[in-house]
């Protein structure tokens, strides 16, 4: 992504950007899928950088910017539920799409696809397969979106999409395990 971009992306924490919002599901009173999703929330976050940062370096915090609010558009909007323009709305946003049905599988296939090419062609992949502390991140991954989806029965995640779900699993886990032998 790093070479794509013409930036220098942290890999790890791109994909921990792209989790957070689930933070909500650990704050007790928080309905998953609100606040936390909320696209003004979110940009009211990062606005502060982009103005502290200005044009040329804020350029740097786009990746990052569009790795947190593909999850409440992507993920929650088209294939579940998200209150997307919280505070402004209380309204539940959705697109109706199912994750079981063909159109959410086909859906889910074309973005793995495409984010795999993008790793395999930016050379992200071997970078993530090298020792560095911050492959660590990944365990946020793993352990909020992914062991629990395959940790669960029956499995909430269709026979279809259970190739991108280990693909990412095994890479983030060998990345970890990397840095962990490393440590010790």
């Amino acid at each position: 992504m790093s070479r794509l971009l013409d930036t220098n992306v942290n890999i790890p924490l791109l994909f921990v950007a792209s989790v957070i919002s689930d933070i909500d599901m650990l704050i007790p009173g928080l309905e998953h899928r609100g606040p936390t999703h909320s696209l003004i929330v979110i940009s009211m976050i990062f606005l502060p950088i982009f103005i502290v940062y200005g044009r040329k370096e804020g350029k740097k915090a786009i990746p990052y910017f569009t790795a947190l609010i593909q999850h409440p558009i992507l993920g929650d909007y088209l294939m579940g539920r998200t209150q997307l323009l919280w505070p402004l709305t209380v309204h539940w946003y959705r697109a109706g799409i199912k994750m079981t049905g063909l159109t959410g599988i086909i859906i889910e296939w074309s973005l793995f696809l495409l984010s795999m090419t993008a790793m395999l062609k930016g050379r992200d992949v071997l970078t993530l397969l090298e020792h560095h502390p911050s492959n660590l991140l990944l365990s946020v991954p793993v352990f909020t979106v992914l062991l629990p989806t395959l940790l669960r029965f029956p499995i909430s995640v269709p026979l279809e999409l259970m190739i991108p779900h280990i693909t990412f699993l095994t890479i983030f886990t060998l990345s970890i395990l990397i840095d962990v032998r490393h440590m010790l």
